[in-house]
């Protein structure tokens, strides 16, 4: 059973989503908060799989207390699905700095919600289909965006290549069939810049991709 923890500050989304996550019967809803605080909390208590973040709340907002989630080594088995209505870059931007596996929004259909909550919990990362790569591109060609290369240099060309495509949204099957390797490989190489470049998720890959211009944007 996959537990999850609901934070937003509407009484009516959280029991909207709660309806939504359990209705086939393998999600099951722990825990819920009104504000960001108060959803720290709950998941330090309660220790979910998943936390399904709004962004806007009282007290805390949704990307602090994911920060506050990341960097606590205790919760490093929690994933967060920062989950909106709002679509602005810096936003989406900021929630996957922030360490969120993923980013949606609240116009996700129910089977996409159920599904985004089983791929985080299975380790992986995710953004809606409305958050593209080219929005990330645009984000990191911000004049504030300093490029850095400095995570690149333990890399050799087969794992920039590798990097290179996750910033591009690849999955781990389709980088294996584009650079003709086993997907065992694939995933192999993905596990290895995880460790490498110290980034917690497949989100931060791609965060870093642009940073370091690995990716240059519009591309």
């Amino acid at each position: 059973m996959i537990t999850v923890v609901v934070v937003d500050d509407q009484e009516l989304v959280r029991t909207g989503l709660k309806a939504l996550a359990e209705r086939e019967g393998d999600i099951a809803v722990v825990g819920e908060a009104a504000t960001g605080r108060a959803g720290l909390r709950r998941v330090r208590e309660l220790r979910p799989d998943v936390v399904l973040m709004d962004i806007r709340m009282p007290e805390m907002d949704g990307l602090e207390a994911t920060r506050e989630i990341v960097a606590d080594p205790g919760l490093r088995e929690v994933r967060v699905l920062v989950l909106t209505t709002f679509d602005e870059d810096e936003h989406v931007f900021e929630a996957i700095r922030a360490g969120a596996a993923g980013y949606l929004l609240k116009d996700v259909s129910p089977a996409d919600l159920r599904q985004a909550i089983r791929v985080a919990a299975a380790g992986e990362s995710l953004l809606s289909p409305s958050v593209t790569r080219t929005v990330l591109a645009s984000i990191a060609a911000r004049p504030d965006i300093v490029l850095d290369d400095a995570p690149l240099r333990s890399l050799s060309e087969r794992e920039r290549e590798i990097l290179q495509h996750v910033g591009w949204g690849l999955s781990n099957d389709e980088i294996a069939e584009a650079l003709f390797l086993s997907p065992a490989t694939a995933r192999t190489y993905v596990s290895r810049l995880l460790t490498k470049v110290g980034a917690r998720d497949r989100s931060q890959l791609v965060v870093i991709a642009y940073e370091t211009g690995l990716i240059q944007p519009g591309r």
